[in-house]
């Protein structure tokens, strides 16, 4: 989570807390680690401002290496979010997050 960018990430079992800014808001969400046949991780929203958000990343064996693939779906409570934060917004966010972990990840493994 920290390769993603985020301002703030605390870890402790399977739960995660993480804080970001996003646009002009300070994002706040609480995750939940769960186990899902198929997935090497996959956690999903305990509290935040999603009406729901889920996360899985699976590993899949190539030729001289492996393919991680992440997967996000959300819904947002709309409610809660309002004219700050909207969904194009959070996607263009959460692509960007994703693509750093991608980028930290591989920097790791070849250095």
């Amino acid at each position: 989570m920290l390769g993603a960018g985020f301002t703030d990430v605390t870890v402790e079992d399977d739960e995660i807390h993480l804080e970001n800014q996003v646009g002009l808001a300070t994002v706040t969400l609480d995750l939940r680690v769960v186990e899902r046949p198929g997935t090497e991780l996959a956690y999903e929203q305990a509290d935040g401002f999603f009406e729901r958000m889920d996360t899985e990343y699976t590993l899949e064996a190539v030729d001289g290496g492996a393919e991680i693939t992440a997967t996000t779906e959300f819904a947002l409570d709309v409610a809660l979010v309002g004219q700050i934060l909207d969904a194009t917004v959070i996607k263009r966010q959460r692509r960007h997050e994703l693509v750093s972990q991608f980028d930290w990840l591989e920097a790791e493994v070849e250095g």
